[in-house]
């Protein structure tokens, strides 16, 4: 039988040996309540998992995917646990900065799994000690650094960017060409020195222009 104190954890993978072993250390632990699992956000959402939940969430997804994914699982008011095998300081930085509570790379085991969530559960955050430095890195450059300044419609296109548009769709939302967006896209990464798509949505969250859908 559950206990009533048992954290209930939803898991999002789309890698099927990874993702029964996660639910498998899962199920297994005591004070832990497994809930949906799923290969996609799109197929979480339908499971309707309660609110409060933490997701133990992978980053390169079909569909939404990366800090985009973040942030629409936290909308849906749960609290994140990033586990990926990208863990570079792009990914770990726009997935913090989307909402993440959390981000282990896949190296961690088990243990370090449930350790994590139970901090996360308590109320507090959990990065792995290999990717803390570029936490702490971050916060001290974006105190020192200067504000940036984008044109309504760069902040209107890197919007789009941060809600996982492609490059057709922001010329469609816009109603402008995709070479018109992709000159906005240059002006952006030309200003910022963000050039991937990842760093991109960590600009925007930054700047307080994306928002979970």
């Amino acid at each position: 039988m559950v206990s009533t104190q048992a954290i209930r954890v939803g898991v999002i993978e789309d890698h099927p040996l990874y993702r029964a072993a996660v639910a498998r250390v899962l199920e297994e632990a005591e004070d832990i309540e497994l809930g949906a699992v799923a290969d996609s956000v799109a197929r979480f959402a339908v499971c309707r998992q309660p609110a409060g939940s933490v997701v133990v969430l992978d980053l390169k997804l079909r569909g939404i995917a990366d800090a985009a994914a973040v942030m629409e699982i936290v909308g849906m008011g749960h609290k994140v646990l990033v586990v990926s095998a990208h863990a570079g300081q792009s990914e770990v930085l726009g997935a913090i900065s989307a909402g993440a509570r959390g981000y282990l790379s896949k190296d961690a085991d088990g243990e370090e799994i449930l350790r994590a969530i139970r901090e996360i559960a308590s109320g507090n955050s959990y990065v792995s000690p290999t990717l803390a430095s570029f936490v702490l890195n971050s916060t001290r450059d974006r105190n020192a650094g200067p504000k940036l300044v984008l044109s309504e419609r760069e902040r209107q296109v890197l919007s789009l960017v941060a809600a996982g548009e492609r490059d057709q769709d922001i010329a469609e939302a816009m109603s402008i060409s995709v070479r018109t967006v992709r000159s906005y896209l240059d002006r952006i990464r030309d200003k910022t020195g963000r050039r991937r798509r990842p760093e991109l949505t960590r600009l925007a969250i930054e700047e307080g222009i994306a928002h979970p859908s």
